[in-house]
């Protein structure tokens, strides 16, 4: 489909400017949609900021744009669901650490 824009009014070019910034709000608002169902609420996320390591959380809401991840230090953050990765779980215990069993009688 070809637009011939020339042949518009002022008035018709912003109209048109319109419904194109409505429609582009619109495909990303459905991308990052598609990106959070790859997550759920309660599971171990971690991200990484400029200029910082990486962060790891707990995702515990959906926005519409972003979910809410409540990092291990209690931090708050509202992050693109495009920067997030699954993170493992449970933590390793540490090189060195001993590993206690504990039987159930």
């Amino acid at each position: 489909m070809k637009i011939d824009i020339d042949q518009l009014t002022e008035a018709q070019l912003i109209d048109l400017n319109h419904q194109i910034v409505e429609r582009l709000k619109f495909l990303e608002q459905m991308r990052a949609h598609a990106e959070m169902l790859e997550f759920s609420v309660g599971d171990r996320v971690t991200f990484t900021p400029d200029g910082r390591g990486p962060v790891h959380g707990v995702l515990t809401k959906y926005n519409r744009k972003t979910v809410t991840v409540v990092t291990d230090d209690g931090q708050r953050w509202n992050v693109s669901p495009h920067f997030l990765r699954k993170a493992e779980a449970t933590k390793k215990p540490e090189k060195g650490g001993k590993v206690i069993a504990l039987k159930r009688e």
